[in-house]
Protein backbone atom coordinates (compact mmCIF):
# COMPACT_ATOMS: atom_id res chain seq x y z
CA UNK A 1 0.00 0.00 0.00
CA UNK A 2 1.32 3.70 -0.90
CA UNK A 3 1.38 6.64 1.05
CA UNK A 4 -1.45 8.62 -1.37
CA UNK A 5 -4.39 6.28 0.59
CA UNK A 6 -3.30 6.94 3.79
CA UNK A 7 -5.63 10.11 4.37
CA UNK A 8 -8.24 8.21 3.17
CA UNK A 9 -7.90 4.89 5.01
CA UNK A 10 -7.30 7.50 8.03
CA UNK A 11 -11.01 8.98 7.47
CA UNK A 12 -12.52 5.56 7.33
CA UNK A 13 -10.84 4.03 9.78
CA UNK A 14 -11.71 6.88 12.51
CA UNK A 15 -15.60 6.71 11.44
CA UNK A 16 -15.63 3.02 11.56
CA UNK A 17 -14.54 3.08 15.26
CA UNK A 18 -16.76 5.79 15.74
CA UNK A 19 -19.90 3.93 14.27
CA UNK A 20 -18.90 0.91 16.29
CA UNK A 21 -19.97 2.53 19.28
CA UNK A 22 -16.25 3.79 20.85
CA UNK A 23 -15.79 7.16 22.30
CA UNK A 24 -15.58 9.87 19.49
CA UNK A 25 -12.89 11.87 21.50
CA UNK A 26 -10.37 9.12 21.71
CA UNK A 27 -11.32 7.46 18.51
CA UNK A 28 -10.66 10.38 17.00
CA UNK A 29 -6.99 10.91 19.03
CA UNK A 30 -6.25 7.22 18.56
CA UNK A 31 -6.25 7.21 15.31
CA UNK A 32 -4.06 9.93 14.74
CA UNK A 33 -1.56 8.85 17.63
CA UNK A 34 -2.17 5.58 15.08
CA UNK A 35 -1.30 7.05 11.72
CA UNK A 36 1.29 9.73 12.80
CA UNK A 37 3.32 6.49 13.55
CA UNK A 38 2.36 5.63 9.79
CA UNK A 39 2.94 8.83 8.17
CA UNK A 40 6.51 9.07 9.80
CA UNK A 41 7.18 6.09 8.18
CA UNK A 42 5.79 6.23 4.60
CA UNK A 43 8.00 9.61 5.12
CA UNK A 44 4.95 12.50 4.75
CA UNK A 45 6.44 14.25 8.12
CA UNK A 46 8.86 13.54 10.69
CA UNK A 47 8.58 13.22 14.43
CA UNK A 48 9.02 17.00 14.60
CA UNK A 49 5.70 17.84 13.04
CA UNK A 50 3.73 16.88 16.18
CA UNK A 51 5.83 19.04 18.38
CA UNK A 52 3.47 21.60 16.92
CA UNK A 53 0.09 19.87 18.16
CA UNK A 54 0.67 21.18 21.41
CA UNK A 55 0.57 24.88 20.18
CA UNK A 56 -2.83 23.94 18.13
CA UNK A 57 -4.63 23.16 21.14
CA UNK A 58 -3.45 25.92 23.49
CA UNK A 59 -4.69 27.92 20.49
CA UNK A 60 -8.24 26.55 19.90
CA UNK A 61 -8.23 26.40 24.09
CA UNK A 62 -7.78 29.95 24.27
CA UNK A 63 -10.60 31.09 21.95
CA UNK A 64 -12.42 33.88 23.87
CA UNK A 65 -15.67 32.27 21.90
CA UNK A 66 -15.72 29.20 23.27
CA UNK A 67 -16.56 30.24 26.63
CA UNK A 68 -19.98 31.26 25.50
CA UNK A 69 -20.47 27.76 25.83
CA UNK A 70 -20.79 26.67 29.27
CA UNK A 71 -22.49 29.67 29.65
CA UNK A 72 -25.11 29.24 27.58
CA UNK A 73 -25.56 25.17 28.39
CA UNK A 74 -25.97 27.03 32.21
CA UNK A 75 -28.48 29.36 31.54
CA UNK A 76 -30.55 26.86 29.59
CA UNK A 77 -30.58 24.11 32.32
CA UNK A 78 -30.92 26.59 34.80
CA UNK A 79 -34.44 27.28 33.68
CA UNK A 80 -35.53 23.98 32.91
CA UNK A 81 -34.23 22.52 36.56
CA UNK A 82 -35.73 25.31 38.08
CA UNK A 83 -39.34 24.42 36.34
CA UNK A 84 -39.43 28.03 35.33
CA UNK A 85 -39.91 26.25 31.39
CA UNK A 86 -42.43 24.28 32.85
CA UNK A 87 -44.59 27.22 33.93
CA UNK A 88 -44.13 28.55 30.24
CA UNK A 89 -45.75 25.99 28.90
CA UNK A 90 -48.71 25.44 31.32
CA UNK A 91 -49.11 29.44 31.38
CA UNK A 92 -49.16 29.05 27.38
CA UNK A 93 -51.72 26.28 27.26
CA UNK A 94 -54.09 28.12 29.37
CA UNK A 95 -53.93 31.37 26.94
CA UNK A 96 -54.56 29.55 23.46
CA UNK A 97 -56.77 26.86 25.57
CA UNK A 98 -60.25 27.86 23.92
CA UNK A 99 -58.56 27.44 20.73
CA UNK A 100 -58.49 24.09 18.59
CA UNK A 101 -55.27 23.12 18.41
CA UNK A 102 -54.45 25.27 21.19
CA UNK A 103 -52.24 22.93 23.24
CA UNK A 104 -50.11 22.14 20.21
CA UNK A 105 -49.76 25.63 19.26
CA UNK A 106 -48.43 26.29 22.87
CA UNK A 107 -46.15 23.77 22.56
CA UNK A 108 -44.71 25.42 18.99
CA UNK A 109 -44.22 28.76 21.07
CA UNK A 110 -42.98 26.70 23.90
CA UNK A 111 -40.17 25.26 21.69
CA UNK A 112 -39.13 28.15 20.24
CA UNK A 113 -38.94 29.86 23.71
CA UNK A 114 -37.03 27.19 25.55
CA UNK A 115 -34.85 26.99 21.97
CA UNK A 116 -34.05 30.44 22.56
CA UNK A 117 -33.18 29.90 26.41
CA UNK A 118 -31.34 26.56 25.96
CA UNK A 119 -29.83 25.97 22.88
CA UNK A 120 -29.30 22.52 23.85
CA UNK A 121 -31.70 19.93 22.07
CA UNK A 122 -31.56 17.16 23.93
CA UNK A 123 -32.67 19.19 26.74
CA UNK A 124 -35.67 20.94 25.17
CA UNK A 125 -37.34 17.55 23.50
CA UNK A 126 -37.00 15.93 26.99
CA UNK A 127 -38.38 18.73 28.73
CA UNK A 128 -41.17 19.23 26.10
CA UNK A 129 -41.88 15.43 26.55
CA UNK A 130 -41.75 15.38 30.06
CA UNK A 131 -44.27 18.49 30.34
CA UNK A 132 -46.77 18.19 27.45
CA UNK A 133 -47.67 15.20 26.15
CA UNK A 134 -49.46 13.55 29.15
CA UNK A 135 -51.44 16.88 28.93
CA UNK A 136 -51.87 16.18 25.27
CA UNK A 137 -52.73 12.96 25.50
CA UNK A 138 -55.32 13.58 28.59
CA UNK A 139 -57.46 15.92 26.33
CA UNK A 140 -57.63 14.08 23.33
CA UNK A 141 -55.36 15.12 20.94
CA UNK A 142 -53.91 12.71 18.77
CA UNK A 143 -50.36 10.64 19.40
CA UNK A 144 -49.11 11.27 15.87
CA UNK A 145 -49.49 14.96 16.07
CA UNK A 146 -48.48 15.07 19.59
CA UNK A 147 -45.55 13.28 19.20
CA UNK A 148 -44.60 15.14 15.99
CA UNK A 149 -44.69 18.91 17.80
CA UNK A 150 -43.49 18.22 20.67
CA UNK A 151 -40.14 16.44 18.38
CA UNK A 152 -40.03 19.11 16.01
CA UNK A 153 -40.55 22.04 18.35
CA UNK A 154 -37.71 20.83 20.66
CA UNK A 155 -35.21 20.49 17.64
CA UNK A 156 -35.80 24.34 17.19
CA UNK A 157 -32.82 24.59 19.46
CA UNK A 158 -30.60 23.88 16.79
CA UNK A 159 -31.41 27.37 14.56
CA UNK A 160 -33.12 29.66 17.07
CA UNK A 161 -30.07 31.52 18.96
CA UNK A 162 -28.97 31.75 21.46
CA UNK A 163 -27.78 28.01 20.48
CA UNK A 164 -24.66 26.57 21.70
CA UNK A 165 -24.84 24.79 17.98
CA UNK A 166 -24.65 28.08 15.74
CA UNK A 167 -21.58 28.88 18.60
CA UNK A 168 -19.56 26.09 17.71
CA UNK A 169 -20.37 26.38 14.26
CA UNK A 170 -19.49 30.21 14.02
CA UNK A 171 -16.24 29.08 16.09
CA UNK A 172 -15.05 26.19 12.84
CA UNK A 173 -16.07 28.63 10.17
CA UNK A 174 -13.97 30.91 11.41
CA UNK A 175 -17.25 33.73 11.17
CA UNK A 176 -18.57 36.40 13.91
CA UNK A 177 -21.16 34.25 16.17
CA UNK A 178 -23.31 37.50 16.23
CA UNK A 179 -23.51 37.58 12.75
CA UNK A 180 -24.36 33.31 12.38
CA UNK A 181 -27.26 34.83 15.57
CA UNK A 182 -28.35 37.26 13.17
CA UNK A 183 -29.15 35.65 9.94
CA UNK A 184 -30.02 32.77 11.41
CA UNK A 185 -33.62 34.62 13.35
CA UNK A 186 -35.50 35.08 9.94
CA UNK A 187 -34.96 31.02 9.09
CA UNK A 188 -35.65 30.13 12.81
CA UNK A 189 -39.05 32.04 12.54
CA UNK A 190 -39.92 31.22 9.23
CA UNK A 191 -40.10 27.17 10.23
CA UNK A 192 -42.41 28.53 13.47
CA UNK A 193 -44.87 29.92 11.60
CA UNK A 194 -44.77 26.89 8.78
CA UNK A 195 -45.40 24.80 12.52
CA UNK A 196 -48.20 26.78 13.31
CA UNK A 197 -49.73 27.22 10.25
CA UNK A 198 -49.83 23.06 9.90
CA UNK A 199 -51.14 22.22 13.66
CA UNK A 200 -54.03 25.29 12.64
CA UNK A 201 -54.53 23.23 9.52
CA UNK A 202 -54.51 19.55 11.53
CA UNK A 203 -56.96 21.61 13.77
CA UNK A 204 -59.58 22.96 10.93
CA UNK A 205 -59.60 19.51 8.93
CA UNK A 206 -59.11 16.76 11.62
CA UNK A 207 -60.49 18.80 14.60
CA UNK A 208 -61.39 15.39 16.70
CA UNK A 209 -57.26 15.30 16.93
CA UNK A 210 -56.71 18.78 17.83
CA UNK A 211 -59.62 19.79 20.51
CA UNK A 212 -59.69 22.70 22.63
CA UNK A 213 -59.15 22.58 26.53
CA UNK A 214 -62.82 21.67 28.14
CA UNK A 215 -64.06 24.60 29.53
CA UNK A 216 -63.75 23.36 32.86
CA UNK A 217 -60.23 23.43 32.69
CA UNK A 218 -60.62 26.71 31.66
CA UNK A 219 -62.22 28.57 34.75
CA UNK A 220 -59.30 31.22 35.54
CA UNK A 221 -60.81 34.99 35.14
CA UNK A 222 -58.88 36.87 32.11
CA UNK A 223 -57.26 39.31 34.79
CA UNK A 224 -56.11 36.50 36.64
CA UNK A 225 -54.76 34.48 33.54
CA UNK A 226 -52.99 38.25 32.03
CA UNK A 227 -51.13 38.84 35.38
CA UNK A 228 -50.07 35.18 35.53
CA UNK A 229 -49.10 35.36 31.86
CA UNK A 230 -47.28 38.41 32.85
CA UNK A 231 -45.30 37.14 35.61
CA UNK A 232 -44.63 33.78 33.89
CA UNK A 233 -43.39 34.84 30.62
CA UNK A 234 -42.35 38.60 30.87
CA UNK A 235 -39.15 37.84 32.98
CA UNK A 236 -37.48 34.63 30.78
CA UNK A 237 -38.49 36.65 27.85
CA UNK A 238 -36.59 39.84 29.24
CA UNK A 239 -33.42 38.04 30.22
CA UNK A 240 -33.66 36.28 26.11
CA UNK A 241 -34.05 39.91 25.01
CA UNK A 242 -31.28 40.97 26.64
CA UNK A 243 -28.79 39.07 25.66
CA UNK A 244 -29.59 38.64 22.21
CA UNK A 245 -30.07 42.22 21.91
CA UNK A 246 -26.76 43.72 24.31
CA UNK A 247 -24.92 40.90 21.15
CA UNK A 248 -27.06 42.77 18.04
CA UNK A 249 -26.41 45.77 19.22
CA UNK A 250 -22.95 45.33 19.64
CA UNK A 251 -22.83 46.05 23.33
CA UNK A 252 -21.58 42.66 24.56
CA UNK A 253 -20.12 40.05 22.89
CA UNK A 254 -21.67 36.18 23.06
CA UNK A 255 -19.36 35.24 26.08
CA UNK A 256 -19.90 37.95 27.67
CA UNK A 257 -23.84 37.84 26.85
CA UNK A 258 -23.28 34.41 28.05
CA UNK A 259 -22.48 35.15 31.42
CA UNK A 260 -25.05 37.71 31.69
CA UNK A 261 -27.34 34.95 30.87
CA UNK A 262 -26.35 32.47 33.14
CA UNK A 263 -26.49 34.93 36.14
CA UNK A 264 -29.85 36.00 35.15
CA UNK A 265 -31.54 32.74 34.95
CA UNK A 266 -30.15 32.00 38.64
CA UNK A 267 -31.61 35.45 39.80
CA UNK A 268 -34.70 34.47 38.07
CA UNK A 269 -34.69 31.06 39.50
CA UNK A 270 -33.69 32.90 42.88
CA UNK A 271 -36.93 35.51 42.83
CA UNK A 272 -39.46 32.69 42.25
CA UNK A 273 -38.06 30.31 45.30
CA UNK A 274 -36.52 28.00 43.07
CA UNK A 275 -32.88 28.19 43.43
CA UNK A 276 -32.57 24.96 45.39
CA UNK A 277 -28.96 23.39 46.12
CA UNK A 278 -30.40 20.29 44.24
CA UNK A 279 -31.39 22.44 41.11
CA UNK A 280 -28.13 24.19 41.35
CA UNK A 281 -25.84 21.46 41.88
CA UNK A 282 -27.58 19.52 38.62
CA UNK A 283 -27.60 22.44 36.25
CA UNK A 284 -23.47 22.72 37.07
CA UNK A 285 -23.04 18.46 36.54
CA UNK A 286 -24.57 18.99 33.59
CA UNK A 287 -23.00 22.01 32.27
CA UNK A 288 -19.39 20.24 33.80
CA UNK A 289 -19.98 17.15 31.40
CA UNK A 290 -21.41 18.56 28.36
CA UNK A 291 -18.34 20.82 28.33
CA UNK A 292 -16.17 18.50 29.28
CA UNK A 293 -16.78 16.42 26.25
CA UNK A 294 -16.46 19.37 24.24
CA UNK A 295 -13.36 19.66 25.29
CA UNK A 296 -12.23 16.03 24.86
CA UNK A 297 -14.29 16.24 21.41
CA UNK A 298 -11.90 19.72 20.59
CA UNK A 299 -8.44 17.88 21.68
CA UNK A 300 -9.22 14.45 19.56
CA UNK A 301 -10.42 16.47 16.60
CA UNK A 302 -7.39 19.08 16.95
CA UNK A 303 -4.98 15.57 16.79
CA UNK A 304 -6.85 14.28 14.49
CA UNK A 305 -6.71 17.30 11.69
CA UNK A 306 -3.31 17.80 12.45
CA UNK A 307 -2.11 14.08 11.63
CA UNK A 308 -4.54 14.43 8.42
CA UNK A 309 -3.18 17.38 6.84
CA UNK A 310 0.46 15.99 7.02
CA UNK A 311 -0.64 13.20 5.48
CA UNK A 312 -2.25 16.14 2.55
CA UNK A 313 -5.51 14.87 3.48
CA UNK A 314 -6.78 18.58 3.56
CA UNK A 315 -5.96 18.36 -0.34
CA UNK A 316 -6.75 15.22 -1.09
CA UNK A 317 -10.66 16.44 0.06
CA UNK A 318 -10.30 20.13 -1.15
CA UNK A 319 -9.80 18.66 -4.54
CA UNK A 320 -12.37 16.13 -4.25
CA UNK A 321 -15.01 18.69 -3.04
CA UNK A 322 -13.66 21.52 -5.95
CA UNK A 323 -13.90 19.01 -8.92
CA UNK A 324 -17.71 17.98 -7.73
CA UNK A 325 -19.70 17.77 -11.39
CA UNK A 326 -21.97 21.06 -11.31
CA UNK A 327 -19.45 22.70 -9.51
CA UNK A 328 -20.63 25.25 -6.29
CA UNK A 329 -24.21 23.66 -6.78
CA UNK A 330 -22.94 19.69 -6.40
CA UNK A 331 -20.19 20.73 -3.67
CA UNK A 332 -24.00 22.07 -1.57
CA UNK A 333 -25.67 18.61 -2.79
CA UNK A 334 -22.93 16.89 -1.32
CA UNK A 335 -22.39 18.48 2.06
CA UNK A 336 -26.14 18.25 2.62
CA UNK A 337 -26.35 14.95 1.82
CA UNK A 338 -23.55 14.35 3.97
CA UNK A 339 -24.53 16.18 6.87
CA UNK A 340 -27.94 14.44 6.52
CA UNK A 341 -26.78 11.42 6.36
CA UNK A 342 -24.48 11.60 9.21
CA UNK A 343 -26.81 13.42 11.49
CA UNK A 344 -28.59 10.10 12.26
CA UNK A 345 -25.62 8.20 13.41
CA UNK A 346 -23.25 10.64 15.38
CA UNK A 347 -23.77 14.10 17.29
CA UNK A 348 -23.94 17.92 15.84
CA UNK A 349 -20.46 18.35 18.01
CA UNK A 350 -18.49 15.34 16.06
CA UNK A 351 -19.90 16.35 12.59
CA UNK A 352 -18.71 20.21 13.43
CA UNK A 353 -15.34 18.88 14.66
CA UNK A 354 -14.84 16.16 12.39
CA UNK A 355 -16.99 17.57 8.75
CA UNK A 356 -16.75 21.16 8.84
CA UNK A 357 -13.43 21.25 8.67
CA UNK A 358 -13.05 19.34 6.16
CA UNK A 359 -16.14 21.25 4.35
CA UNK A 360 -15.06 25.03 5.11
CA UNK A 361 -11.18 25.20 3.02
CA UNK A 362 -13.61 23.98 -0.37
CA UNK A 363 -16.45 25.92 0.34
CA UNK A 364 -14.45 29.21 0.40
CA UNK A 365 -12.60 28.88 -2.50
CA UNK A 366 -16.11 27.85 -4.47
CA UNK A 367 -16.69 31.87 -3.19
CA UNK A 368 -19.79 30.38 -0.69
CA UNK A 369 -20.88 32.60 2.28
CA UNK A 370 -19.72 31.37 5.60
CA UNK A 371 -22.66 32.86 7.44
CA UNK A 372 -25.38 31.57 5.03
CA UNK A 373 -23.44 27.94 4.64
CA UNK A 374 -23.54 27.97 8.62
CA UNK A 375 -27.43 28.75 8.66
CA UNK A 376 -27.92 25.95 6.41
CA UNK A 377 -25.96 23.00 7.85
CA UNK A 378 -27.84 24.27 10.86
CA UNK A 379 -31.26 23.60 9.24
CA UNK A 380 -29.92 20.62 7.45
CA UNK A 381 -29.36 18.78 11.16
CA UNK A 382 -32.16 19.69 12.71
CA UNK A 383 -33.66 18.05 9.75
CA UNK A 384 -31.27 14.77 10.33
CA UNK A 385 -32.56 15.24 13.92
CA UNK A 386 -35.93 14.73 13.03
CA UNK A 387 -35.66 11.54 10.76
CA UNK A 388 -36.13 8.14 11.25
CA UNK A 389 -35.12 5.82 12.27
CA UNK A 390 -31.79 7.22 13.72
CA UNK A 391 -33.07 10.94 14.32
CA UNK A 392 -31.77 12.16 17.89
CA UNK A 393 -34.53 13.82 18.50
CA UNK A 394 -36.51 10.64 18.47
CA UNK A 395 -34.22 8.77 20.77
CA UNK A 396 -34.90 11.88 23.37
CA UNK A 397 -38.82 11.61 22.68
CA UNK A 398 -38.79 7.78 23.19
CA UNK A 399 -36.64 8.17 26.09
CA UNK A 400 -39.63 10.04 27.68
CA UNK A 401 -42.75 8.57 26.32
CA UNK A 402 -45.10 5.79 27.88
CA UNK A 403 -44.27 2.36 27.02
CA UNK A 404 -47.83 2.00 25.56
CA UNK A 405 -46.66 4.44 23.28
CA UNK A 406 -45.07 2.65 20.09
CA UNK A 407 -42.06 4.11 17.97
CA UNK A 408 -43.93 3.82 15.14
CA UNK A 409 -46.57 6.26 16.03
CA UNK A 410 -43.60 8.62 17.11
CA UNK A 411 -42.02 7.97 13.48
CA UNK A 412 -45.35 8.94 11.70
CA UNK A 413 -45.69 11.68 13.85
CA UNK A 414 -43.05 13.60 12.62
CA UNK A 415 -42.85 13.02 9.00
CA UNK A 416 -44.86 16.25 7.93
CA UNK A 417 -42.59 18.36 10.43
CA UNK A 418 -39.61 16.62 7.88
CA UNK A 419 -41.49 18.03 4.89
CA UNK A 420 -41.44 21.58 6.71
CA UNK A 421 -38.13 21.48 7.29
CA UNK A 422 -37.13 20.50 4.13
CA UNK A 423 -39.06 23.68 2.67
CA UNK A 424 -37.31 25.92 5.18
CA UNK A 425 -33.69 24.37 3.62
CA UNK A 426 -34.89 24.76 0.11
CA UNK A 427 -36.07 28.15 0.71
CA UNK A 428 -32.63 29.60 2.18
CA UNK A 429 -31.10 27.50 -0.83
CA UNK A 430 -33.16 29.19 -3.24
CA UNK A 431 -33.58 32.66 -1.69
CA UNK A 432 -30.29 33.04 0.41
CA UNK A 433 -31.20 36.59 1.11
CA UNK A 434 -33.70 35.07 3.87
CA UNK A 435 -30.70 35.14 6.26
CA UNK A 436 -29.70 38.73 5.09
CA UNK A 437 -32.81 40.54 5.91
CA UNK A 438 -31.76 41.25 9.38
CA UNK A 439 -28.55 43.55 9.56
CA UNK A 440 -27.07 44.96 12.77
CA UNK A 441 -23.82 45.64 14.03
CA UNK A 442 -23.16 43.17 16.20
CA UNK A 443 -19.50 41.96 18.67
CA UNK A 444 -17.09 39.54 18.33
Amino acid sequence: MTGDWLAPLMFLVAFLLIFSGFPVAFALGGTALGFSYWGVCCGYFEWSWMNAFPDRVFGVMSNYILLAVPFFIFMGTMLERSKLAEDLLTTIGLLFGPVRGGLALAVVFVGALLAAATGVVGASVVAMGLISLPVMLRYGYSRELSLGVIAASGTLGQIIPPSVVLVILADQLGVPVGELFVGSMVPGFILVGLYAVYVLGVATFRPNSAPALPASERQMETRELLKKVALVMLPPLALILIVLGSIFAGVATPTEAGALGAVGATILAALNKRLTKKALMGTMEHTSRLTAMVVFLLIGSTAFSHVFRGLNGDLWIEDLLTNLPGGKVGFLLTANLAIFILGFFIDFFEIAFIILPLLVPAARILGIDMVWFGVMVGMNLQTSFLTPPFGFSLFYLRGVTPKEVPTTAIYKGVIPFIVIQLIGLLAICIWPELVDLIELNVAE
